[in-house]
């Protein structure tokens, strides 16, 4: 289950060290204005980190220092190593052109640095993913989190005092060198490396840029000497020439895949429509901004913004199968099936993305016998692999809705055994099991289920149908009442039960409240209208005579989406 939340709220080092303390494995990613990082846990240390749009990477560190030469390093990156700095090691070292014992020293030290980088943000969000274990052959460096919040903590509070002499990277400084002669103090390896460069024509970016050192060392090192006196400031460089419009919409683009990948869907959006602005035809950026209103279950959005990209002569499959998911959320059915069978002439016929689409959309219009003959072709689509939740999802519906309970409980069943960690078939099979009258296996089910996801109102809602069927009102009261924190507007009848329980207790007014907002929710409800005029007669009998019960409705849990992604921006 993903943690997130706001640096405003937690900073970066407490959520470095609650996931060090809990000796998490996976993927922290951290947004701010304009830029994005990510740190990487393998049980509580940090094996990798890495900034979208880096100044300096790892193959430029090696190169600076005198690591590798350039004719190797292109020839590296000649052969394929992509932009992730990890995959650059591997191939490092697999052809023999850095020694291992350097090469972990450049990669340790460009992760920590990326990890001071990150500790110096105050605003943004982040999210931590779990994942399983790396095999330990493939982690090059692995560092305790308490010794990088030490150096941060330390570097953060020396950084503020640095920024009042050096406020900005485009300043220029000179040494005194008549000064620098007389002196009687001996200078550190940094700022000797630095004399050369601050010769009144270079800025501080360019500065960090020929030193090989990182932003904190050459700030460090240039306080020093402006401080003994022995250089001072002479001017400003003139404003960089701003990167090329192409330039700018790949920086957007990239940030905004790496946004969408982690969850950041208002960074993400915030990207793609930036990407827009520059480059109004650019697909990609379309696309993806499709996907992002997907995720947030904004269908009409998702429609509009899709529409326009199937629109383009060249327009991808996966445009039409997610144009067609979003119109099948809303209804729009028919529209669903042509568009599916659009994603089927681009390139999809054999696709069991599409088989599964095309069977949600058939069992949505009550066609079960197309329903089950696109899930067994998706099925054997999949070949020898385990088809998708979705697919068991989906295959469990059609069976139940066909009046075969039996099939449809051992198909979800096997889904779960592919797939243990799916909430929504443990919530089916609860399901299957409240219809076949197995109430107690039902409630362990379901109770199973809000292990894996705490947070679907659904479960909790068919949790607390289970407990008022017992009797058990107290408990139900718990469980509707996280149903409405989760979903205020979920269902009348969870409000209707709310004010049930709330009557037995002699709580008339929030009763008649809980029994409103029923009505609000569902005007033409006639046992909430009954009980609300039970209620407004002022019977003196005792409550439970004027009461009018509802039986208990579980709610089954539609199928997750199945959704084609298009290719993403390097």
């Amino acid at each position: 289950m993903a943690i997130r939340g706001h640096l405003n709220e937690a900073s970066l080092a407490d959520v470095l060290q609650l996931l060090a303390l809990g000796q998490k494995t996976g993927c922290l990613s951290v947004a701010g204005e304009g830029s994005f990082g990510t740190i990487h846990f393998d049980a509580g240390r940090i094996v990798f980190a890495a900034l979208v749009n880096r100044r300096d990477r790892l193959g430029d560190r090696l190169l600076r220092n005198g690591a590798i030469a350039a004719d190797a390093l292109a020839k590296a990156v000649a052969a394929g190593a992509p932009a992730d700095d990890r995959a650059l090691a591997v191939v490092l070292l697999d052809r023999g052109l850095v020694d291992l014992d350097v090469l972990e020293s450049h990669y340790r030290a460009h992760v920590e640095e990326a990890v001071y980088y990150l500790l110096g943000w105050t605003h943004g969000t982040f999210t931590f993913e779990a994942a399983p274990r790396a095999d330990e052959s493939d982690i090059l460096v692995s560092i305790s989190a308490d010794s990088l919040l030490l150096e941060g903590a330390r570097r953060v509070d020396e950084w503020t005092l640095i920024a009042k002499k050096i406020p900005s990277l485009d300043l220029i400084f000179e040494i005194d060198t008549p000064r620098i002669a007389m002196r009687e103090v001996p200078l550190s390896a940094a700022q000797e490396k630095l004399l050369s460069l601050l010769d009144g024509t270079q800025d501080v970016n360019t500065v960090i840029e020929r030193s090989g050192l990182g932003e904190f060392e050459v700030g460090k090192a240039i306080f020093g000497l402006l401080t003994a006196g022995f250089a001072q400031r002479v001017g400003r460089s003139a404003p960089r020439r701003q990167p090329s419009p192409e330039s700018q919409v790949a920086e957007h683009r990239n940030l905004g895949v790496a946004f969408y990948r982690t969850g950041l869907y208002d960074e993400a959006q915030r990207e793609f429509r930036r990407v827009l602005e520059l480059r109004d035809a650019d697909a990609a950026a379309r696309f993806h901004l499709g996907l992002v209103h997907l995720r947030r279950g904004e269908w009409d959005s998702a429609v509009d913004v899709l529409q326009r990209a199937t629109d383009e002569p060249d327009a991808s499959a996966a445009a039409f199968h997610n144009l067609a998911y979003a119109l099948e959320r809303l209804g729009r059915l028919d529209e669903a099936a042509a568009q599916l069978s659009e994603a089927v002439k681009r390139g999809t016929a054999n696709d069991a993305r599409t088989s599964l689409s095309q069977a949600v959309v058939a069992l949505s219009r009550g066609d079960l016998d197309t329903a089950e003959a696109q899930l067994t072709a998706a099925r054997g689509q999949w070949g020898a692999r385990q088809p998708s939740a979705s697919w068991f999802h989906t295959a469990g519906l059609a069976a139940a809705l066909g009046g075969d309970l039996v099939r449809a409980g051992a198909l979800l069943e096997e889904g779960i055994g592919v797939h243990p960690h799916a909430a929504g078939l443990h919530n089916n099979l609860a399901v299957v099991y409240e219809r076949r009258g197995s109430y107690e296996l039902a409630a362990r089910t379901i109770e199973h289920a809000l292990l894996e996801d705490s947070n679907e109102a659904r479960l909790h809602k068919n949790l607390g149908d289970y407990l008022y069927r017992a009797q058990r009102y107290d408990e139900a009261f718990d469980a509707f009442t996280r149903v409405v924190r989760l979903d205020p507007v979920h269902g009348a009848d969870v409000h209707l039960k709310l004010g049930n329980i709330l009557y037995r207790r002699g709580q008339m007014i929030d009763a008649q409240s809980a029994w409103e907002r029923a009505q609000a929710i569902e005007p033409g409800n006639h046992i909430v209208r009954a009980n609300l005029e039970a209620l407004s007669r002022a019977e003196t009998r005792a409550g439970q005579n004027d009461l009018t019960e509802t039986t208990a409705e579980w709610e089954p849990t539609p199928p997750p989406p199945e959704q084609t992604m298009a290719e993403e921006a390097a």
